[in-house]
């Protein structure tokens, strides 16, 4: 994970180095589903949570203890690193799963898929990030496909106020996180960022967990004895938390809010390549026009506006 945290360079062109981390870390995203749906059927959601954050946590702590990178947070703004990693993975990831829970499939998704509009124009308004209008129409292009593949799926569910309530706030946290995450990238870098993130969730997260049962630790500490789990949250910890999100910070360095969230779709196209190959769920010819569109609106958001 690179401790560049300097998001001017001498060229007007981005590194494909950038592209390549952002690309990896929504790959990682779009698979990670997968494993979630084998770890859930052995534990309930917040003991999930726990582990893949503790392991997290340790696994970057390993990596400080033996020299490989250093952090170093005296006289920098230590609250807004504070309010990024609790926005982002806990106050999102708690906004959403509750929201997907009290909420219809398809409704849920479409507000997920709004993450990128969302993030962009609070971007163009706090950081005068001003999107051109052809960034904008490819990226209703990308957030459509995304729509069109949650229409697609079977509705389920019942439509809560709840429900409505915690996917604004999973939306308004995850641009939030972006916002803040691009206003400190001068200051921290993607490896402290990314270790604050971390550690606060596995603190608030194995809170949550401990509550969920009770206290029971024989039920905290039994998932890991399972082989499926075990190979599932190490996945889910070293490759879609402590890489997903090292990249994704690393990236944000160098690329405008509107550039990155517009990625944030990709992860709803290998979701859905993912499900087709892996559980044989149903891919349609409809399905694949929508991934094209989801393609072909991040690449066009990628190719106009100007780069960092």
């Amino acid at each position: 994970m690179s401790q560049d945290n300097n998001p001017k360079t001498n060229s007007n062109k981005t590194s494909p180095k950038v592209f390549i981390a952002v690309i990896t870390a929504h790959i990682f995203w779009g698979f990670s589903f997968l494993a979630a749906r084998k770890a859930l059927d052995v534990t309930n959601m917040f003991v999930l949570l726990s582990h893949r954050f503790i392991i997290a946590t340790l696994a970057m702590s390993i990596v400080i203890l033996l020299g490989f990178v250093k952090i170093n947070l005296k006289g920098k703004r230590i609250h807004l690193l504070i309010a990024l990693s609790i926005l982002q993975p806990v106050i999102y990831f708690l906004g959403e799963q509750y929201g997907i829970q009290h909420s219809t499939t398809i409704f849920s998704g479409v507000m997920i898929a709004l993450i990128p509009i969302f993030g962009t124009l609070a971007a163009a308004l706090f950081l005068k990030e001003k999107p051109t209008l052809i960034q904008l129409a490819f990226s209703a292009l990308s957030v459509s496909g995304v729509i069109g593949i949650g229409l697609m799926s079977k509705s389920s569910g019942v439509l809560e106020l709840g429900g409505v309530i915690a996917l604004i706030i999973a939306v308004s946290a995850a641009a939030g996180y972006l916002l803040i995450s691009r206003n400190v990238c001068e200051e921290f870098t993607a490896f402290e960022r990314t270790y604050s993130m971390m550690a606060i969730s596995a603190i608030v997260f194995t809170a949550c967990a401990f509550f969920s049962i009770k206290g029971d630790m024989s039920e905290f500490i039994s998932p890991m004895t399972d082989k499926t789990y075990l190979i599932s949250i190490l996945f889910l910890s070293l490759c879609c938390s402590v890489a997903s999100f090292g990249l994704d910070n690393y990236a944000i360095s160098h690329l405008t809010v509107a550039k990155l969230s517009a990625f944030a779709n990709l992860t709803t196209a290998v979701s859905v390549f993912a499900g087709a190959v892996f559980l044989h769920e149903p891919f349609s010819f409809l399905g694949f026009i929508f991934c094209i569109m989801i393609l072909v609106g991040i690449y066009g958001v990628q190719k106009s506006g100007t780069d960092e």
